[in-house]
């Protein structure tokens, strides 16, 4: 569910399944096609054992996907994890032992280490910009730049990096930015549009300059999103609005200038470099010698 400001707010940490199963079938559909040649040249009796290991620190995340891909590779495989979502994790840290057919560990591999270096990444980074804030009261957020088939992914990762979501797309809270106020005519008209024409939805509105974030708080909007303002102009807004409207920053955030932003009294912090560019982190998967 979503709160009144657009914030999603979830009571069940767990990933949905439908979903996990959909992006597996995409992502075995075309990496495998119509079939692992490489992995064809092992006997089919072989039995093997496996361990995937982390070379760098950071926060894991994406096991429902490890487990739903060896499940759909092949069911035998077995899973014995060392880390939950959310763990702390150390360089050379073991993360979980596999056992199973070898050909099946060898298809499943790459679609496994996809899944679990891309998601703790976007965990790891959150934890980054949540951990520079702390004291603050900010609350960090992610924003629709997720890679495209995986946001649900992401944005779950994102919670696992103790970050919040903001709306999930673009059908399940109004965010009204530069085009849609230039097409509409105006703050003004555009919320009492969006009011008429979408009744009890949180309605937000990105503002560029104190005239728009007055029209704002005059057209009695949930929250206002203020684009790339300046630390004073940031200070300014939060004086006008005195608590009676919510105050997104967004636009240039980084882990340079984001304890500067949170300072300033805002409420949310919306960050696109959680999920958009991450760099994998560095794990790999080695079979052990029977």
């Amino acid at each position: 569910m979503i709160d009144r400001d657009g914030v999603h707010i979830l009571a069940n940490m767990e990933p949905d399944a439908d979903t996990v199963k959909r992006n597996v079938a995409t992502a075995l559909a075309e990496d495998v096609g119509s079939g692992d040649v490489s992995a064809d040249l092992i006997d089919a009796q072989t039995h093997a054992r496996a361990r995937i290991v982390t070379r760098e620190p950071g926060v894991f995340c994406g096991r429902a996907w490890a487990e739903e891909t060896c499940r759909q590779v092949d069911p035998a495989i077995r899973l014995d994890w060392r880390v939950d979502d959310g763990a702390q994790i150390e360089a050379d840290d073991v993360l979980v032992d596999l056992d199973g057919p070898a050909r099946g560990l060898l298809t499943a591999e790459r679609t496994v280490l996809n899944f679990l270096q891309l998601l703790s990444a976007t965990a790891t980074r959150t934890r980054r910009f949540v951990d520079a804030v702390v004291g603050t009261g900010a609350v960090i957020l992610d924003t629709r730049k997720t890679l495209p088939g995986l946001r649900v992914a992401q944005k779950y990762a994102v919670r696992i990096g103790g970050g919040q979501n903001h709306r999930m797309g673009l059908f399940d809270a109004l965010l009204l930015k530069e085009n849609h106020l230039a097409a509409t005519g105006g703050v003004a008209a555009a919320v009492s549009e969006a009011r008429h024409r979408h009744p009890g939805m949180p309605v937000e509105v990105e503002v560029e300059d104190q005239r728009q974030l007055a029209d704002a708080i005059a057209a009695g909007v949930d929250r206002i999103l203020l684009d790339n303002f300046s630390i004073d102009d940031l200070h300014a807004a939060v004086a006008a609005t005195e608590e009676r409207v919510a105050l997104e920053a967004s636009g240039g955030i980084t882990l340079d200038n984001i304890a500067a932003v949170a300072g300033t009294g805002v409420d949310y912090i919306s960050v696109g470099a959680l999920t958009k560019g991450v760099a994998p982190l560095d794990l790999s998967m080695r079979f052990a010698a029977d």
